[in-house]
């Protein structure tokens, strides 16, 4: 891995810190250099298995990056502790949050065995504390349990994953009562939306508030749904593997 200097010098640091003045966050020299190492390993590792389509600095840079980061002007995480990112994928958006947060103990969970290992290295390279990786389903872990992570965290975080109904089933049993969901969607979010009030209210949560907004230095159109809960999950719910994403609630 490619020392502190040499990223810096290789890589344009003015545009990754642009995209997230727009939300208030000032990087200091070990949190770009976090940055820089993970668009690194990245892009290698993407060269032999598939994680993004978005390889090009300036893109990964505002829209895994910026993107990931852009929950911080909705929501205060300052205040927060705990965090899980369900279906993280290539670790957005739980990484970069993760950067941003150094005190939030965060979870990444992937049904993939291979990003996982991936995952893990780019935790390991960053030298990154007070996180840890997860292989398996949501539908497991957020079941009652010896092992379960039912109802442990402040915030659960996913992007890109499902439609909203079968996400909140996956995610809101995950958040304790006065935690947050956030969800981050397309533009196309609003029919989603009205598709999963019922689900939202059965799994014990609320609609706190829907925010649209244009992904800084683009013309990318992003939501952020952000889901409150004040009820215990009923027992019933996640249901078992498979089942939210084929009959949603």
């Amino acid at each position: 891995m490619k020392t502190r200097k040499e990223l810096s010098d290789q890589y344009d640091m003015t545009s990754l810190q642009e995209g997230f003045d727009q939300y208030s966050v000032k990087l200091d020299e070990k949190q770009i250099s976090q940055f820089l190492k993970y668009y690194e390993l990245l892009v290698e590792w993407n060269s032999f298995m598939n994680l993004t389509g978005i390889t090009e600095y300036e893109d990964v840079v505002r829209k895994h990056f910026t993107d990931s980061i852009s929950l911080t002007g909705y929501l205060d995480l300052s205040d927060m502790n705990t965090l899980i990112d369900v279906g993280t994928g290539a670790g957005f958006p739980g990484i970069p949050l993760k950067i941003v947060f150094p005190h939030l103990q965060v979870t990444l969970l992937d049904s993939l065995h291979k990003r996982i290992r991936f995952l893990d290295e780019v935790i390991q390279e960053l030298e990154l504390s007070g996180i840890r990786t997860i292989h398996g389903r949501a539908e497991d872990f957020a079941r009652p349990g010896s092992d379960s992570l039912r109802e442990s965290y402040d915030v659960c975080v996913s992007r890109a994953v499902a439609n909203l109904p079968t996400l909140c089933e996956y995610c809101v049993p995950f958040i304790r009562i006065g935690g947050v969901f956030a969800a981050y969607k397309s533009e196309k979010s609003s029919e989603e939306l009205l598709c999963a009030r019922k689900a939202v209210k059965v799994l014990g949560g609320e609609v706190k508030e829907k925010v649209d907004f244009i992904l800084p230095g683009s013309d990318l159109h992003r939501t952020i749904i952000l889901i409150s809960k004040n009820q215990k999950t009923p027992k019933a719910y996640p249901r078992k593997a498979g089942l939210p994403a084929k009959e949603p609630l």
